[in-house]
This record gives C-alpha cells, structure tokens and sequence, in this order.
C-alpha cells in the first residue's frame, strides 16, 4: 500500500474493490469517464452509486464523497492535504493536519463540465453544484494546451466527514489499463470513528 504504481493497474469490477474489514483499509475502483454522472462513495457500507445528474436521478441517501471525472464534492465534510505521500506511514506519524487546515465545500457554477461536445467552439456546459477545491486538488488537469497535461498529486488527503470520522485517501491513478482517463483507483484508511464494513 502507498507505492507508486508505474502502469495503470487492471481492475476488472468497480465500486469497492477490497476492504479490510478490522483495519479500514481498502481499495476503490471507479469509472469518471462520463461527464454527466457524480460517482458517490459510502465509505460505512463500502458502496458505490453512479447518478446521471443530466436525468435528474436523485443523490442517494447515505454517501460521504462523490468525484466527477476528477472533481469532488463532500456531504457536508471538509478535507486537508497532507504532505504525506504514504497512507500507512501518515497514519503512523500521528501528523493530523491543524483544524484550520481543512477546507469546505463551495458552490460552483463554472467547474462541473457536463457537456463537452461544443468545447472547440468554446461552448462547456457547467451544473451548478457543490465542489472540494481542496481534495479536487489530487489531480491538475491543465486545458490551456491540447491535448490536456494531467498532473496527478502523490500526496494523500484527509477527509472529515461530519459524524467524526476521518478518512485518508490517495488517488493511485486516474487510468485504466489502456490509458484511458476517468478510471480511477482511490486507496483509503478510516482513521477515526467507527469502522462499520
């Protein structure tokens, strides 16, 4: 846990891939290729749900993040990130980030693309939406160039989540196999509050 992976790693299902239960580890697999779905993760039950936000399918009852293509959003949470690269050897450090340190959620109407078709005429489509500038921040997707530099962060994030728990989360990859973007493995560690897979 916590290396780099060189290759994009093959996963042949979504949602959650592996958990340990006792420990709270464990591994998330899912496709963001489709600019008009959120991707929302519950982190307690270890699922996860896709909403087509276009059709206006409704969030689920019970998540704790949700990711479009790369942006995130909480519900109700903040997150801070760490100057860790490693989730073991960040929860071993005890190092928490201070209070001050973790960010809320903002209103956006200019950052949730969902319709890229007129994007050479300069024409995006954006929903207005709650995002994490904070944990959107594990992967830089730079479009002042074509095609896009994508710049992923090593480090891992702390999530705070409203009912006390804190999760460490890393993005090992935003990619499958055939290097296709939008498929992302995100590694996780609960770090406080009950452990409830």
């Amino acid at each position: 846990m916590g290396g780099l992976y060189d290759e994009p790693e093959e996963v042949s299902e979504f949602g959650f891939v592996k958990t340990e239960t006792l420990t709270g580890y464990g591994t998330v697999y899912i496709n963001t290729s489709v600019y008009a779905n959120w991707v929302y993760l519950d982190f307690a039950e270890a699922e996860t749900v896709t909403v087509d936000m276009t059709a206006g399918d409704p969030e689920p009852g019970q998540w704790d993040m949700a990711v479009h293509r790369y942006d995130v959003k909480t519900n109700g949470g903040s997150a801070a990130m760490t100057s860790w690269t490693d989730i073991v050897k960040f929860e071993d450090s005890g190092d928490m980030p201070d209070d001050a340190a973790f960010v809320s959620d903002i209103m956006t109407d200019d950052v949730i693309a969902i319709d890229m078709s007129g994007m050479m005429q300069g024409n995006i489509v954006y929903a207005e939406d709650w995002y994490n500038p904070e944990l959107s921040r594990w992967l830089d997707v730079d479009t002042s160039t074509m095609p896009p530099i994508y710049t992923k962060s090593d480090n891992v994030f702390v999530l705070r989540l409203p009912d006390g728990r804190d999760i460490a989360i890393r993005l090992d990859n935003y990619m499958d196999g055939n290097g296709t973007k939008g498929y992302m493995t995100i590694q996780y560690k609960t770090l406080t509050g009950e452990v409830e897979l």
